[in-house]
């Protein structure tokens, strides 16, 4: 039976009106690290997906309760193998064409080639056509209930609606300019990378009329006629300038500032995202020593998470969790399935001896370490003690953020320019369910460490699929025990990072860094 989604039936609230000063206004942030790739599809880091939601918007956007609802849509109808989705009138890209069917489709075909549930949703789908203007049509050789949250997600990278002269780029090249139909526009002119990225506000963004505000759904009101992202690699010279208003928002101040910051009577520090954050080693299955699973598998042992939750979030407990395995504590994927990997008593001596008797004969393990972001430098540096303790043979290798993004795509032995091992991390809600990136086991065509794990991609397969909450439940455990088997990474904790922002601003939407509804007031 078909079900028709309208919004304007369904929710009610009316868009707030906006005045506008002749002053120019401007917020001034300092992001995690400088964006260094721009396209939104051609990276999984954080600062590009914050990038990409401020010049590109969505069909579907997620909300407080974390449900998907029409975004860019007026609505859609659903029928198990037939989805036609309906754009809104009137929307434009910042070239000043308007948003067609077609630029859609050809957006979501791009982005489906490198993002993990878009591969799955495309391999559902027997035929994405725009039969008009302003419908998007999949005909589906299979239900695909996901579809909404596919288009929707906030994870990376997001799908990302552009002109489809600019979507017609190979997946594998970056695309020449950044255009998109959000509420910003990327003035590429006027980036000077490693200091500075600027955007401004898009004067035909044409916001959502009614919605529930929350994440990316509802209306998107930017308060703003300039945003610049200031990128200050020192965290005191970063604290100093937020103290004396000189820029208005933090990303990522780090632990042992957040005393003094929480004493200005002018700064808020506030946790946005309740989700908080996963750490994870991730290991590279292609090159000795971790392309042996045993390997990986025996490492699971040595990883204490207190150690690295500590180093990277203080002493309270308040501030971080252990017994933290493959899916975010508190959602419904969470289970103890195969935990005794993560939480049975350390044996470093044992580990040792597991390790050499996989076949470990003191091959270099090249660790990059991100040393300009606080939080990447303490797992590294845990990281690299847990593995000498267990005689590993430690190459640390201490880069800035923007190196190990490009560097982690080389397949290559280490003497040219490959890598074995790197400490990363996901936002929880990116680790909620298996239909993201981390959970592949597609070797080459995998998340970076490209790892082999068939029984992960059948019972990931079965995930996508099943009829309802209880089955999807189950398949998630089985999931956490394969993943705790097959060792693509290793989970080393999670904790929650708060924001640091001057207390004049309002309206800063919880998760991410969100630039639309922040004023000043």
């Amino acid at each position: 039976m078909k079900r028709r989604h309208l919004l304007a039936a369904s929710l009610g609230l009316a868009m707030p009106s906006v005045a506008r000063s002749q002053a120019v206004r401007t917020l001034k942030f300092i992001p995690q690290s400088d964006v260094t790739v721009v396209d939104p599809i051609w990276t999984t880091a954080y600062n590009t997906r914050n990038h990409a939601f401020m010049v590109f918007d969505t069909l579907f956007g997620m909300d407080s309760a974390y449900q998907f609802q029409p975004q860019m849509l007026e609505g859609f109808t659903a029928e198990p193998l037939l989805w036609r989705l309906t754009l809104r009138t009137g929307l434009r890209f910042h070239d000043a064409s308007p948003v067609l069917a077609r630029d859609c489709v050809a957006s979501i075909r791009r982005w489906a080639v490198r993002d993990a549930l878009g591969g799955a949703l495309m391999a559902a789908t027997d035929e994405l056509t725009a039969p008009d203007d302003r419908v998007i049509q999949f005909r589906l050789n299979k239900p695909f209930p996901l579809l909404p949250m596919a288009l929707g997600k906030t994870s990376t990278p997001m799908c990302a609606m552009m002109p489809e002269r600019l979507a017609l780029t190979d997946p594998f090249k970056q695309v020449s300019e950044i255009i998109g139909s959000g509420p910003f526009r990327f003035k590429a002119d006027e980036r000077v990378s490693g200091a500075r990225g600027v955007y401004t506000r898009f004067a035909d963004y044409r916001p959502r009329e009614t919605g529930a505000l929350g994440w990316t759904a509802g209306p998107k009101i930017t308060h703003f006629d300039r945003v610049e992202w200031v990128v200050i690699p020192d965290d005191g010279t970063a604290a100093a300038a937020l103290q004396s208003g000189e820029v208005d928002w933090w990303e990522l101040p780090p632990s042992d500032l957040m005393p003094a910051l929480k004493r200005n009577g002018k700064i808020r520090v506030e946790i946005k995202d309740p989700t908080g954050v996963i750490g994870f080693l991730r290991m590279n299955c292609l090159i000795p020593p971790f392309d042996n699973p045993a390997i990986r598998r025996a490492l699971i042992g040595a990883v204490d998470q207190q150690d690295y939750v500590t180093a990277i979030a203080g002493t309270d407990p308040a501030n971080w969790r252990t017994g933290v395995g493959v899916f975010c504590p508190g959602t419904a994927m969470a289970s103890d399935a195969g935990m005794d990997a993560l939480t049975q008593k350390r044996d470093l001596a044992g580990v040792a001896a597991a390790i050499k008797a996989a076949g470990y004969t003191g091959t270099p393990v090249g660790l990059m370490v991100a040393t300009d972001t606080n939080y990447r430098k303490a797992m590294g540096d845990v990281g690299a003690a847990m593995m000498r303790s267990v005689g590993m043979t430690v190459d640390y290798q201490a880069v800035d953020w923007g190196t190990v993004l490009r560097r982690r795509e080389n397949r290559g032995p280490l003497d040219k320019g490959g890598w074995s091992a790197v400490f990363t991390t996901l936002s929880g809600l990116d680790m909620s369910n298996p239909s993201g990136h981390s959970y592949r086991g597609t070797g080459e065509k995998a998340w970076f460490g490209w790892p082999t794990a068939p029984k992960l991609e059948t019972l990931r397969d079965s995930w996508m699929t099943a009829p309802d909450d209880a089955s999807r439940n189950r398949l998630g455990a089985d999931i956490q025990r394969q993943m705790l088997i097959d060792a693509p990474h290793i989970p080393i904790g999670q904790w929650f990072q708060p924001v640091a922002y001057r207390a004049g601003l309002d309206g800063m939407v919880s998760g991410f860094p969100i630039f639309w509804n922040v004023r000043k007031t």
